[in-house]
């Protein structure tokens, strides 16, 4: 059964026109057919190469849902990403594990966790959305799934990835927690746990001519973690959620710290509210702050969008941007603005 046709009960449409307000001053978007001014943002500066591919649905007039999943699998499959995909660094015992998620208008939403040997986890999610009753697979189950599903088995740890990782190991200092005197996070191959070297996800949003939202969130994970650890990339409402009659919300950087403030989701219902999609973020990163001061320490940004297509982000520490693409410029990348 198609999960999805049995769970929607009408198209949902909105009658409001988009404005470009909310970043770098960019120049206004030429509205499509259907009256609307598509856009497209996500995390990162690989997010520049991904809102391309995500265009390319958005402009010829496609649902935002194909174009986040067309998106993000651009740097799933980029050997030279470290933190997506079928490039990703193992865990501290050499396996590749992909997390992700994703989520429409209408409220529904899929994800796989702890997933290996499929190299575009995105897009089992999305079968997990359309094709079963559950949102979420994991581990054993979700390869399973994808098998049956058809999705090819691969060898997900690249030479690259694997030199990387015995290098790690000759100094490795990241021991089970058990054993440990102090619980730390691995700054992986940066210095900073969750920074650009290690920042373990692309978070994309997207909103089509008809006015309707969709999110993906895909990564595999922080470097080096303890194996079957889980961030807030495939936890709907951490690292990714979208309410169509507010704006969607993506995460990035330490996934533990964004699952114990429910990051995504604060920022859409800030945004409901009224806060702009900027003010949004920055009060959810203000809350990690204040309720666990050490993770200024970390990093954690978040990025938003509303239903208008304005769009604003806010990182704990500097070095955080974000991509934004539409009809009148599809390279911009933006510095996040941050606390510290």
């Amino acid at each position: 059964m198609d999960r999805r046709r049995f769970l929607q009960g009408a198209t949902i449409a909105s009658g409001m026109a988009l404005t470009t307000q909310g970043f770098a001053k960019a120049v206004p978007a030429a509205p499509a057919a259907g009256g609307m001014v598509p856009r497209v943002v996500s995390t990162w500066d690989f997010g520049v190469a991904a809102n391309q591919a995500a265009w390319k649905v958005l402009s010829a007039g496609g649902r935002s849902l194909d174009a986040v999943e067309q998106g993000v699998r651009v740097p799933e499959a980029d050997l030279r990403n470290h933190s997506v995909g079928k490039g990703g660094y193992p865990d501290r015992d050499g396996k590749v594990t992909l997390d992700a998620s994703i989520m429409d208008e209408h409220g529904n939403c899929g994800a796989v966790a702890a997933m290996e040997h499929i190299a575009h986890p995105i897009s089992v999610a999305r079968r997990v959305m359309e094709r079963t009753p559950h949102v979420l697979l994991v581990g054993d189950g979700a390869l399973q799934f994808a098998l049956e599903q058809g999705f090819p088995r691969e060898e997900l740890l690249t030479p690259d990835a694997d030199k990387a990782w015995h290098e790690w190991l000759k100094t490795a200092k990241y021991k089970p927690v058990a054993n440990s005197e102090v619980k730390t996070y691995n700054a992986g191959p940066g210095g900073t746990p969750g920074d650009a070297t290690n920042h373990d996800t692309i978070g994309m949003l997207a909103i089509d001519a008809k006015g309707n939202l969709s999110g993906a969130c895909t990564t595999s994970g922080m470097a080096w973690k303890l194996h079957g650890r889980v961030g807030d990339s495939p936890i709907i409402g951490a690292g990714l959620y979208v309410d169509n009659e507010v704006g969607g919300a993506t995460s990035t950087g330490v996934g533990e710290e964004v699952i114990r403030n429910v990051g995504s989701f604060l920022v859409v219902e800030l945004m409901r509210q009224g806060r702009s999609p900027e003010d949004a973020c920055r009060e959810a990163v203000e809350r990690i702050i204040r309720r666990k001061p050490d993770a200024r320490d970390l990093q954690v940004g978040f990025l938003a969008m509303d239903t208008k297509g304005n769009v604003g982000a806010w990182a704990i520490q500097k070095g955080f941007s974000y991509a934004v693409c539409d009809a009148a410029k599809q390279d911009t990348l933006i510095p996040g603005k941050s606390s510290y």
